[in-house]
């Protein structure tokens, strides 16, 4: 099936499938422009103008939102978006979409604490390197607080110092346990084609107008995980997630202790990868030392498909997998999270 990442299909059909599959249920605003773009030959001739890796759906509306444009009905938006096109495209050639979601860390969290052996007492210590980092806002899981939402009732997790600023709801179903405390981060590092900064504001300010207009929420919870990422910085290593994961890597295994487990993991990342490049890195952690999870759209990571024995609770659900695996279907943005 094709997406609007893939740069092969046409614009229309691109935008149609965005609105059918990614921003229904999600955003109202989205899918009414996409479904617009999709049956308006003017927008269309606009956007084809770019690249066609630049085309995608979320880059070109972030990009328009990026510079004012208001939400609104599809007529406004493209009256809007004929005015301004040249502004709008520059932005697109410029920049990427670099969504850094904080919530997702809520889906991740139960995984590493399962898989440092701290849903029980005792365990080893987490080395993180997550690929495409953006600023590297998730790669702080043990730093936000989190409140999960069980068929048996609430349960709160707080780091190890207290409270975090940044609370993170997630609602559960399935069998796998809520973790009882944090698990031992030692070292965390990320990589990215174009890494972002917390301390740039510029940079803040395209992560804002990533977050789709009626996630209000997501918003203030962006401000509250930049504060908390200033306050520890990570480091982000500039490059091709293919060629940099093995050193980096290296570095882990150098740089932590004997028994400290390393976690490679990416969330909404691998569809913007050619299928080649995709069954590369599948290759790479098959073959490095490293346990790895992912979570991202169905069908994105070579294998998993295959292997899902259930089906979606809707279309845009996301898979999260261990070492290929799937163990749970995920909201996209970390909102909730059905075990398998």
């Amino acid at each position: 099936m094709r997406t609007s990442t893939d740069p092969s299909a046409a614009t229309a059909e691109r935008y149609r499938q965005f609105a059918a599959v990614e921003a229904t249920g999600l955003s109202a605003c989205y899918e009414e422009w996409a479904r617009g773009v999709a049956g308006d030959p003017a927008a269309v001739a606009l956007i084809d103008h770019l690249p066609p890796a630049k085309r995608q759906p979320n880059l070109v509306f972030t990009s328009a939102r990026f510079l004012g444009a208001p939400v609104s009905p599809y007529p406004a938006f493209a009256d809007w978006l004929g005015e301004h096109w040249h502004e709008v495209e520059g932005v697109a050639l410029t920049h990427a979409t670099q969504t850094n979601e904080a919530g997702r860390c809520a889906v991740l969290l139960p995984a590493l604490a399962a898989l440092a052996g701290q849903v029980r007492a005792g365990g080893a210590p987490l080395a993180l390197i997550e690929v495409g980092a953006s600023a590297g806002l998730c790669l702080h899981p043990d730093r936000y607080s989190y409140r999960y939402a069980t068929p048996t009732g609430e349960r709160m997790l707080h780091p190890v110092g207290g409270p975090s600023p940044v609370v993170l709801d997630c609602m559960v179903t399935g069998p796998a346990p809520i973790p009882e405390r944090m698990p031992a981060v030692i070292w965390r590092a990320g990589i990215d084609l174009n890494p972002l900064s917390v301390t740039r504001q510029a940079d803040v300010d395209w992560l804002d107008a990533l977050i789709w207009p009626e996630h209000d929420d997501r918003r203030a919870r962006l401000r509250a995980a930049v504060a908390v990422a200033r306050r520890h910085p990570a480091e982000i290593v500039q490059g091709d997630l293919n060629e940099q994961v093995g050193a980096l890597v290296g570095r882990a295994r150098a740089e932590t202790p004997a028994g400290t487990m390393i976690v490679v993991f990416h969330t909404a990342v691998l569809l913007y990868l050619d299928p080649e490049a995709q069954a590369r890195f599948a290759a790479h952690m098959r073959r490095l030392p490293v346990r790895w999870l992912s979570n991202e759209a169905q069908g994105v990571v070579p294998g998993v498909l295959e292997k899902l024995v259930r089906v979606p609770a809707v279309s845009s659900d996301f898979v999260l997998a261990l070492d290929g695996d799937p163990i749970a279907f995920t909201q996209p943005h970390g909102r909730s999270i059905r075990w398998f």
